[in-house]
């Protein structure tokens, strides 16, 4: 009997990234740059990676960095949602094909380089997909990935709750647990990857209004998809008072609002031969 707990519903994630494809562009700020800042790593690495490998590829941010990369050989992309995978192929003609992290169609020791941008947070499995990956990567192959952690979005987490409380009464799960740094690090460790290092950028982000921040998750795929969420829409009494709490408990000077980001970023090499 499978010991996997669902705490994602990874077809309503597959959803909203399709609802998100066509939009994306006005959306992916943030994806550019923790792509950016991924890329960035390969900078202090002297070796080349002739066959590399983009999961949850998004619209092809981490392509277009990698373009004529002297370093990197042939990139291949996958994605969970189909509509980004088609927005991400012209980056990579013939080379994206649709997969789920969890469930990955990687023969043993065939990739050089794994890349994950702001995906992986959203396994179920992580451990099993980390193994898979280790699997997937040759001897003294790299992963390179970044998810988000738990101190991401923390002022609208704690706004929603306390607005549920004064309206209704109670809380409901509204927001994906997130791994924290020394998670993450245990599991790299656990399944057999080594030179580990796992660190943390955060990333504020300032809206004229909490609706912005709003639009901006529908926009990127973001939306809750937790599994035990309830089914039911935000009442907008609710969704009125926590808009309002974000604005009187975090506007600036100039009325602006922040958006907290925690960025983890992971490198770890699989075993070299023996």
């Amino acid at each position: 009997m499978s010991t996997i707990v669902s705490v994602f519903d990874r077809n309503l994630v597959r959803r909203h990234r399709d609802r998100a494809a066509a939009g994306f562009g006005a959306h992916d700020f943030l994806v550019h740059e923790t792509a950016a800042r991924l890329v960035e790593r390969l900078e202090d690495i002297t070796r080349a990676f002739p066959l590399a490998l983009d999961l949850g590829c998004h619209g092809g941010e981490i392509a277009r960095i990698l373009a004529e990369h002297p370093k990197i050989g042939t990139l291949f992309q996958c994605d969970l949602s189909p509509g980004l995978a088609g927005r991400a192929a012209s980056h990579a003609p013939g080379r994206t094909f649709v997969a789920d992290e969890e469930w990955l169609p990687l023969a043993e020791q065939c990739l050089d380089l794994v890349l994950s941008n702001l995906s992986l947070h959203w396994v179920n499995d992580l451990p099993g997909t980390l193994v898979q990956l280790r699997r997937a990567l040759r001897p003294g192959g790299l992963l390179l990935g970044s998810l988000l952690g738990g101190e991401t979005l923390k002022e609208l987490r704690s706004c929603l709750s306390e607005a549920e409380l004064l309206v209704e009464g109670g809380l409901s799960p509204r927001f994906s647990p997130l791994a924290g740094v020394r998670d993450i690090g245990d599991l790299l460790a656990r399944v057999g990857f080594h030179t580990l290092t796992v660190d943390i950028d955060t990333l504020v982000v300032h809206y004229a209004d909490p609706w912005r921040l709003l639009r901006d998750l529908r926009g990127m795929g973001e939306s809750n998809a937790v599994a035990v969420r309830r089914r039911t829409f935000l009442r907008r009494a609710t969704l009125a008072t926590a808009l309002a709490l974000y604005q009187q408990n975090h506007a600036g000077a100039d009325g602006r609002v922040p958006a907290t980001f925690q960025v983890i970023t992971l490198t770890a090499w699989a075993p070299d031969p023996v």
